[in-house]
């Protein structure tokens, strides 16, 4: 990585002696890791040459890089164990986060931390994870969307650059770093996970929470500190093939999915104007200049994906609110499709704090529509199933939200509450914000007419899905149709 650089510990270094010239929030972390490993004072770590608050491309000021026994007794095996600086607030000063006081989270509220198993004769810890928990800083910061337990991240290449089937990865809460009161908030410490696709596509039909739980039952597969192993060939459901059957399938049918919405490649357009009507302000096309949601919109699909709709047992959309996101416990899981290679870019974290200039909330009416098209790239589209029989068939909602714009698209079925698509009016828009209302006959026909989107082949792209009586359309694209001059 060219602006990174292993170090011996700088920013620990000297911390007890040196306190007042500490920051507190740093300090904060370290005294954590301290805890954990007090015979390793000053771990190696890898160090942003140009810090993100001084222009430089990484979040991350620090990745402390420790060396983990492990338990034996546990069937733990010896590992390195990194833990991130930079999402959460280390300086208070407002140079990276603005400072909202202790009672709420410090910076996005977390921190990431990584176990790898420590191969035989390894005498320094690997520096490519610092890379991976880099760009995936990268993502959070450019997009705002903070992670949380039972997240997934679709990678799509191995996660060291090797030939490695561990290509993907979920969230979790570290076992041994607990949460840490800063003098600028909360923190806690979220775990990366490495797993097969298998293991990633379980999750998504069902929930990342279950398949981690499945993960820590098998030793070689993570274990009950869920140590990523580069070099393990067989999924979890390969080493026990009872594990699909029995647990995943059956957890689908019986709870659904508990994925509420996933970053994607995905646009949509209004076909019920034509397409040269420079007034509409909602038509969405591939290719030409997102129109922004407004700041109130924008955080309350951030909520939606976060939590998900279930309130109180019914499924409620949340109000639109103007206030930052909750980092309570979801209930659910949003997943983030988002590759090694779109997470590189960066934008400024506060470029959607302007759209509320561009597009006023207030000025924005919700408009129904008579007739819309959906474009998905590939791996969005074959998530279309998920999102009928794992949600909408259990009364509740998924949102897919653009990661090459602001473009948002929210499947809700007829139990859902609070949403501006209805029964009569099953197509609505609120600015670039498409809601679409599906009955359960129709997710029964749209299901079976999509079965090939499950299938083990790759379609030829594009494909094409239309339901005439219905006003709809869905397009399957090449990824490249997504990958526009704004990037």
């Amino acid at each position: 990585m060219d602006d990174m650089r292993p170090s011996g510990g700088g920013a620990g270094a000297g911390a007890m002696g040196l306190a007042s010239l500490f920051p507190p929030g740093l300090q904060a972390i370290y005294g954590e890791c301290r805890r954990l490993y007090p015979e390793q004072p000053n771990p190696l770590q890898v160090t942003a040459i140009v810090k993100y608050w001084l222009g430089g491309p990484d979040p991350l000021d620090y990745i402390s890089m420790y060396r983990c026994e492990g338990s034996p007794a546990q069937h733990v095996p010896e590992h390195w164990h990194y833990v991130s600086f930079g999402l959460s607030d280390l300086y208070g000063d407002n140079r990276v986060h603005e400072f909202t006081g202790q009672d709420g989270p410090s910076g996005f509220g977390f921190e990431l931390t990584f176990r790898l198993k420590r191969e035989a004769g390894e005498t320094a810890p690997p520096t490519w994870p610092a890379e991976l928990m880099q760009g995936l800083a990268r993502y959070v910061f450019q997009s705002e969307n903070t992670f949380c337990s039972g997240d997934h991240v679709s990678w799509h290449s191995p996660l060291d650059n090797s030939e490695s089937r561990i290509q993907h990865m979920l969230l979790t809460e570290d076992p041994q770093l607990q949460p840490v009161q800063t003098p600028f908030g909360l923190l806690t410490f979220l775990q990366i996970v490495g797993v097969c696709t298998e293991e990633l596509q379980a999750a998504q039909q069902w929930n990342g929470q279950g398949i981690l739980e499945l993960l820590r039952t098998v030793h070689v597969a993570g274990g009950p500190w869920l140590i990523t192993d580069m070099r393990r060939g067989e999924t979890i459901f390969e080493i026990d093939p009872h594990l699909q059957q029995e647990r995943v399938d059956k957890g689908i049918e019986t709870d659904g999915s508990n994925l509420s919405g996933v970053s994607a490649k995905c646009a949509w357009e209004d076909l019920s104007r034509p397409p040269d009507d420079e007034d509409d302000s909602r038509s969405i096309c591939v290719g030409s200049q997102p129109r922004r949601l407004s700041d109130k919109d924008t955080e309350q699909i951030r909520e939606a994906l976060r939590r998900g709709l279930e309130i109180n047992n019914k499924p409620v959309l949340p109000p639109i609110s103007g206030q930052r996101q909750s980092h309570d416990r979801p209930q659910q899981s949003v997943g983030h499709l988002q590759s090694q290679q779109t997470s590189s870019s960066r934008k400024d974290s506060l470029e959607s704090e302007s759209s509320a200039a561009i597009v006023p909330h207030e000025l924005v009416r919700t408009r129904q529509l008579e007739s819309v098209h959906l474009q998905f790239n590939q791996e969005s589209g074959t998530l279309i199933p998920l999102c009928l029989k794992g949600r909408l068939l259990h009364g509740r909602h998924f949102t897919y939200k653009s990661i090459t714009g602001d473009t948002a698209i929210t499947f809700v079925s007829t139990g859902v509450e609070g949403a501006f698509a209805t029964e009569e009016h099953p197509y609505a828009a609120h600015g670039p914000w498409l809601q679409i209302l599906l009955t359960e006959e129709f997710v029964e026909r749209m299901l079976e007419d999509l079965e090939d989107l499950t299938a083990q082949e790759v379609p030829k792209l594009p494909k094409e899905y239309s339901w005439l009586e219905k006003k709809l359309k869905i397009s399957i694209l090449p990824d490249s149709v997504f990958d526009s001059p704004l990037q």
